[in-house]
């Protein structure tokens, strides 16, 4: 039988994770598979055939031992899925430049390297909005993700500048989609469709995950989802296992907030066929 080991933290206790639904089915098609924590550095990643990145969800802690751990697999025998190229590639928000270039639709995103109070501020102005969202490049779990009003910006400059005093970070209008509509999520397991759910925060927050109290609806995305989709998958440096696309409904169409390639939730749970559709993606790719 051949081994899958499943890229993870060292605990899921507070979080919502669903591949043991991949489990039984890897076993029926001849694979053993395994949930290993990235931040074991004794692993022998020869012992297994292909390692799946999946619910490394503190990686954005460590940036640097996660790309280290990468590239200790990707070096060994083992098949890193999704591969270190789309890694490097997906880590920063900085790709969602390549997608502006490409002809899709994203959020509208300033960029920034420092922290400079008078040049956020610009930025209520320049998106014509009256609260903005704050966050960095390379983050996980709506870490460190502020949503402000230019009242709010002001009270909380100096806690707001010792966050990103050394990160680069992204500067986007709050749309009010994504409280009044939600967001939605699309999947793909080896470039084919699987399913989709629409995710709406808990009332009074504007995060969508379920550790925040974010709720999930099943949905059938429209065609115009389904596009955007695919542009987003025909942009990809080369091709992925998996892929999450999540949009939100901007001036009456769907703008991209994000790509997920490394280790997006893939909500297993809701779809009762997406585990089988995610194993034979895998035997296909694997």
């Amino acid at each position: 039988m051949k081994r899958c080991a499943f890229l993870s933290m060292d605990s899921l206790e507070d979080f919502f994770a669903y591949d043991h639904m991949l489990f039984e089915p890897l076993k029926a098609a001849g694979w053993l598979a395994e949930e290993v924590s990235w931040r074991k550095t004794d692993v022998d990643w020869n012992v297994y055939d292909v390692v799946v990145i999946r619910t490394s969800w503190d990686y954005q802690d460590d940036i640097e031992g996660f790309m280290a751990c990468l590239q200790r697999i990707e070096a060994s025998s083992a098949l890193l899925q999704n591969s270190l190229k789309i890694v490097e590639w997906n880590i920063s928000k900085n790709y969602l430049k390549d997608l502006q270039s490409q002809g899709i639709n994203i959020v509208p995103t300033l960029w920034f390297n420092t922290f400079v109070l008078a040049e956020l501020q610009l930025g209520f102005s320049h998106f014509d909005t009256p609260e903005i969202v704050i966050k960095p490049l390379v983050s996980a779990n709506s870490d460190h993700t502020y949503r402000l009003t230019s009242e709010n910006l002001k009270q909380q400059a100096d806690q707001l500048k010792a966050v990103f005093a050394a990160r680069e970070f992204m500067l986007q209008p709050f749309l009010n989609a994504i409280v009044d509509e939600g967001e939605y999520s699309l999947f793909y397991f080896a470039g084919q469709y699987s399913h989709s759910i629409l995710k709406q925060p808990e009332s009074g927050d504007f995060r969508v995950q379920e550790e925040h109290g974010g709720q999930l609806k099943s949905i059938q995305p429209c065609e115009e989802m389904l596009t955007t989709a695919r542009h987003c998958l025909a942009a990809l440096p080369a091709d992925v296992l998996y892929a999450r696309v999540d949009l939100v409904r901007y001036k009456n169409e769907f703008a991209v907030i994000e790509i997920e390639l490394i280790e997006p939730s893939l909500y297993f749970n809701m779809d009762a066929e997406s585990p089988q559709r995610f194993v034979d993606a895998f035997i296909e790719m694997c």
